[in-house]
């Protein structure tokens, strides 16, 4: 177990590099080896994590991170398995990418897996799902004709219903998604749109998406490799945060990042005075003004809802994730690696 410490100091009334608290961020690394590389990530509460990732790799720890159970997919072990939502510790559902594209879910720990989405469309890429509690959730795939894939459950997964193709929600030439870590979507659980949805794009064109309207705005884009790949909704405060970058180009730090907030049914960017470090998979809020972000250039963390931004472990993580119920936040990558990241005041 390695342990990798930063003290942060911030003042109020100066700047941002001097002190109002005294902030302690502890990166707990607890895992890494296993031939696997981990892009889902589901963490239920400080105790129950689960993970999914390639070669039909799936782990669950029940005593928050000291030991894990790990177990392959019984005909599925060539499958990457990109995202993961787990309600307890029995109950669980995750996404296997290309076609066949898959759902499937288990309600008794793992122990065995049943179909609840199959779709062998020509093309079918399915990227990631976001449950907004422990029934409505959706999932986002690649383009099919020039339209998203997107299909809704209101029974906790146990069936799918395919939304019909929008003509606002038709994508641009090199639009699409990135399978990164299971953040490019999210049900919003405000007042803003019923249902409400967002979602993030990214390649050569990079674009946000609320309810089949998109909406651009300057991140890194053109390539590929380049744009967004994680959104984050604070649906208390009405803001979001987008981030990505260009995962080929991986230390590039201008364009990586944009904050932005929903009024009347315009959206408002706004850039970060100071960006995180380099390409970004996944962002999320750890409270209404803290942020944590990682990605293959390192973990960065945000004390002032995501203006300036602070990089505090260089080791590469594809997704973070905090407890839904309770407050641990746990990091998971390539060859298996899992930490948990502690703040203390």
């Amino acid at each position: 177990m390695r342990i990798t410490i930063l003290f942060l100091t911030l003042m109020m009334g100066v700047s941002y590099t001097q002190v109002l608290l005294s902030q302690t961020y502890v990166v707990i690394e607890l895992q890494e080896g296993q031939k696997t590389s981990l892009r889902g990530l589901s963490v239920v509460s400080d105790k129950i994590i689960w993970v999914s990732g390639s070669k039909g790799t799936i782990g669950k720890s029940i005593n928050g991170g000291i030991s894990w159970e790990w177990m392959q997919v019984p005909n599925n072990t060539e499958r990457d398995f990109r995202d993961i939502e787990a309600f307890d510790e029995n109950t669980a559902i995750i996404m296997g990418i290309a076609a066949p594209a898959i759902i499937l879910k288990t309600t008794n720990g793992g122990k065995s897996w049943n179909t609840v989405l199959i779709d062998s469309t020509k093309g079918m890429f399915l990227d990631a799902m976001h449950f907004v509690d422990n029934l409505n959730g959706i999932v986002i795939g690649d383009p099919i004709a020039d339209f998203p894939y997107l299909a809704i459950t209101k029974n906790g997964g146990n069936s799918w219903e395919k939304l019909p193709n929008e003509n606002n929600n038709k994508v641009l030439e090199g639009e699409a998604f990135f399978a990164s870590s299971g953040s490019n979507i999210q049900l919003l659980n405000n007042n803003f749109y019923k249902p409400a949805y967002a979602y993030i794009s990214g390649g050569k064109n990079s674009r946000l998406n609320i309810n089949h309207h998109f909406f651009d705005f300057p991140i890194i884009k053109g390539k590929e490799s380049t744009g967004a790949n994680s959104i984050a909704f604070n649906s208390l405060k009405n803001k979001g945060i987008i981030i990505g970058g260009d995962f080929a180009n991986d230390t590039i730090t201008s364009n990586n990042c944009y904050l932005f907030t929903i009024h009347n049914g315009a959206v408002e960017f706004k850039a970060p005075k100071t960006p995180p470090f380099g390409y970004k998979s996944c962002v999320i809020y750890a409270n209404n003004n803290h942020l944590i972000a990682c990605g293959t250039s390192g973990t960065d963390i945000s004390l002032d809802g995501g203006m300036n931004w602070q990089h505090i472990h260089s080791k590469s993580y594809h997704v973070v994730q905090k407890a839904k119920m309770g407050n641990a936040i746990f990091l998971a990558g390539g060859m298996g690696k899992i930490a948990r990241v502690e703040v203390v005041q």
